[in-house]
């Protein structure tokens, strides 16, 4: 059961390296098209006529993105000094109890994030007409990664954690 759980882990750490790699091109685009914008209304007295549209759309992604970066770093804001005043057996129990909670907030982002997803199918954004969902279709992706990092650190399987991808510094992940 061991060696099965540790390959749906590796297909899932591919995805994740997947993702990461897609939020690189997602913060580029951002930074392309604000920079596009500002030359056109600067230099050229005009405007692009979806780049407030779709810049607002990318940044919606990275938020989400890196609400999944972050658990699987562990990078989320913590108050230690409170939990240091009380014996190791209550840290524990709180550290499991943190974790849950994670799972829950990802379990929240997969199920409404899915729902806001296909109810939003129908619609479409105005300048650019590309179907409303394109905004929320992140959450659920978001969500998914939040539980499966949530239960790794929940289940203390830091070894089956996805490694650094080839522009990341050996030790930067959680």
């Amino acid at each position: 059961m061991s060696r099965l759980l540790q390959r749906v882990c590796s297909f899932f750490n591919i995805l994740y390296h997947i993702f990461l790699i897609f939020a690189c091109f997602v913060l580029l685009a951002i930074v392309l098209i604000v920079s596009a914008q500002v030359v056109a209304r600067q230099a050229l007295g005009t405007s692009i006529r979806w780049s407030q549209e779709v810049a607002l759309l990318l940044m919606v992604w990275m938020a989400f993105i890196t609400c999944a970066v972050g658990v699987e770093r562990g990078l989320h804001i913590s108050i230690e000094m409170f939990l240091a005043r009380f014996p190791e057996p209550f840290r524990k129990l709180m550290d499991q109890v943190n974790w849950i909670l994670v799972i829950l907030t990802g379990l929240l982002f997969l199920y409404y994030g899915s729902i806001q997803t296909m109810s939003t199918t129908s619609s479409t954004l105005p300048s650019t007409g590309w179907p409303k969902c394109t905004m929320y279709v992140i959450i659920p992706v978001s969500g998914f990664f939040i539980v499966y990092f949530g239960f790794l650190r929940l289940f203390r399987k830091e070894e089956w954690m996805p490694k650094p991808i080839f522009f990341e510094k050996e030790g930067e992940n959680g």
